[in-house]
Parts: structure tokens; sequence; C-alpha cells
């Protein structure tokens, strides 16, 4: 757990000093023409945009899931008419002699 711990951190330091340094070194330069120049609010409304599109594929897909379990275990389908072998036994802890238990 104490690696796990030490690992996260370093990771976390990572992502925050690597932009950093990153910045610092562009900004020391100063030599920035404009086709190098990168618009960071459309930047930033991009990713926004990404991650939105994302995650409303994963909610379309975690809901398509759970209308199709539900769909499928509903008490009023024609497999689960039927009662199971433990549902046939009165007490299912006990097992059946013909199961080997």
């Amino acid at each position: 757990m104490k690696n796990f711990i030490v690992l996260t951190m370093v990771c976390l330091v990572a992502l925050v000093l690597v932009p950093q340094i990153h910045f610092a070194n562009a900004s020391l330069e100063g030599k920035v023409s404009e086709k190098q120049y990168v618009n960071i609010r459309a930047e930033v409304w991009n990713l926004f945009f990404r991650m939105t599109t994302a995650a409303f594929v994963v909610g379309a897909i975690v809901s398509g899931t759970m209308i199709w379990l539900c769909w499928r275990f509903r008490e009023s389908h024609p497999k689960n008419k039927t009662p199971t072998r433990w549902e046939r036994l009165e007490d299912p802890t006990l097992g059946d002699s013909a199961e080997g238990h």
C-alpha cells in the first residue's frame, strides 16, 4: 500500500510539473510566431466538447446495457417461468442428495 501511495504521489507531481516546465521554457524563448500561437480558449472548448461526447457515449452504453438486462431478466420472460433447481428445494442451503452434496 505504501508503494502505491508513493507511486500515486510521483505521478501527480509529474502531471503538475511537466506542463509548468514546458510553459516556462516556451515563455523564456519568447519567439512565438503567429502560426505557432494557439488560442487557448478554443482548445479548452474543444476538449470540453470531446469529453462531453465521450460522456454521452458511455452513458448511452450503460443505459442500453441496463435496459437490456431489465428486459432479459424480467419475470415474464419465457426462460424465467420455470423455477431453477434451487427454487424447487424447500431449504436451498441443504442441497439435494442426488446432486452429491
